[in-house]
């Protein structure tokens, strides 16, 4: 009887000790270890971002000696969406082309440099996006794999314009530059990722035929050289 107890008990710790290392085994399995292996796949993504615009001044004074400067004083978070087609290049690289809209506002300000009025005037957007990126990942380690991307991104803003302060161009195209980190689960890729979106163009629009007749806003725009449009984009990813 003592022996069969003993042999119980042997088992049992055997059974233990199994169940254990077999825990441990699980838990270093490989979520999806083949999906870098596809050639392509799909995607989308959803995240919020912000828009900044910068202003060169050149000086400009009406007859009166007035002047006005223009400035972005804070920064509203907008909401955008997108879809996604990834290109396998090879082993570490990979195309990517996410169209999406972004939809956003941005409150300007406009100061009189003489008597220091103020005036404000609120830029709603509507762009239509396509960003196309080269993505460069590293190793990966278990679940997780960092990555970074580079690319153009052309912008179209479907908004309508209004006679106001000043008046954007409807298109644009920004350099962009990004990082984030591929993240493996039982069932899909969740991908957080910050960008840096750097705009080439001007965006002003300098002939203002609408506002000929009113040269207290015209000054305005004949008070700036150039604008130029920057966005930081926080995404997060579903592949």
């Amino acid at each position: 009887m003592k022996a069969a107890r003993y042999i119980l008990l042997l088992l049992a710790a055997l059974t233990c000790a199994g169940t254990a290392h077999a825990r441990r085994l699980n838990d270093e399995v490989l979520n999806k270890p083949y999906a870098d292996l596809r050639p392509w796949h799909l995607g989308f993504s959803v995240g919020t971002f912000t828009s900044n615009l910068l202003f060169t001044h050149n000086g400009y004074a009406n007859e009166q000696g007035d002047s006005w400067f223009v400035e972005q004083p804070g920064y509203a978070p907008g909401f955008c969406v997108n879809g996604l087609v990834d290109f396998r290049l090879g082993k570490y690289f990979a195309l990517r082309f996410s169209p999406g809209m972004y939809f956003g506002n941005r409150d300007l300000r406009f100061i009189e440099s003489v008597s220091g009025r103020t005036e404000r005037q609120n830029v709603k957007s509507t762009f239509l996006v396509m960003p196309i990126d080269v993505k460069y990942s590293a190793l990966r380690y278990r679940n997780a794999r960092p990555y970074v991307t580079a690319g153009v991104m052309p912008a179209f803003d479907l908004s309508k314009k209004q006679n106001d302060y000043i008046k954007l161009n409807g298109g644009d195209c920004y350099l962009t530059v990004g990082l984030g980190c591929d993240f493996y689960l039982p069932y899909f890729k969740f991908i957080p990722e910050l960008k840096f979106c750097f705009g080439l163009s001007d965006v002003l629009q300098h002939r203002r035929p609408d506002l000929d007749q009113d040269p207290s806003k015209l000054i305005i725009t004949q008070s700036l050289a150039r604008a130029s449009s920057q966005m930081f984009v926080l995404t997060f990813y579903f592949e």
